[in-house]
């Protein structure tokens, strides 16, 4: 077993996480809108979302995703709609800066957590980039692949929940960033909608 190999994985994993992107953009403005814990309620759901990816690239399943357009691309307008649902969703909101603040206390977390997960799992191209990032990570001539394939998935997922944790707790400069006035609290609900758009967009255009 080649530790350091694995040591380069991780280093890789939480340089992307780092990096820009959907995932923990959404995480920073779950947790500035409704708190710290909602915003650890979507981490915990996307990370989970990923042990279903895993579970597909050790297996096999993304190849043949991959070389079956029709299923592919169902699941892509599947992923999209639910994006596009999202953002009618939050277009839709009404909220003050007073309704925000009992939202924080009440939000059911188990439905952001629900929504880290389905936004992860609806998204093939998570399986496509995990098949493409994987195999030039294999760390031993002996361990069978598919459980190589589940010691990347969890150390992606563990290091991936240690970085998006580190945005939760950053997300107190957003909250009064954008909470000072009801014209930023409508600003963020634009943005977030805007946000799942862009998703949709993304998850059509691979």
């Amino acid at each position: 077993m080649n530790f350091e190999i694995l040591l380069s994985f991780v280093i890789a994993t939480a340089t992307l996480a780092f990096s820009p992107g959907p995932d923990n953009v959404f995480v920073l403005i779950q947790s500035a809108a409704h708190g710290k814990k909602s915003g650890m309620a979507v981490v915990c759901g996307l990370m989970s979302g990923c042990l279903i990816h895993t579970t597909l690239v050790a297996f096999g399943l993304s190849a043949f995703i991959q070389a079956n357009d029709i299923i592919y691309l169902i699941l892509k307008v599947f992923g999209a709609a639910y994006m596009l649902f999202l953002a009618f969703k939050v277009y839709k909101s009404k909220q003050s800066l007073s309704a925000l603040s009992s939202v924080a206390s009440s939000k059911d977390f188990i439905k952001l957590f629900k929504q880290g997960f389905i936004m992860n799992v609806l998204n093939p191209k998570v399986s496509i980039f995990f098949l493409a990032f994987f195999p030039a990570f294999i760390f031993s001539d002996s361990v069978p692949l598919f459980k190589q394939f589940y010691v990347l998935g969890f150390l992606f997922i563990i290091t991936s929940f240690m970085v998006f944790s580190s945005f939760v707790l950053l997300s107190g400069f957003f909250s009064k960033l954008f909470f000072n006035s009801p014209k930023r609290i409508k600003f963020l609900n634009r943005l977030q909608s805007g946000f799942f758009v862009g998703i949709a967009l993304v998850i059509l255009k691979g």
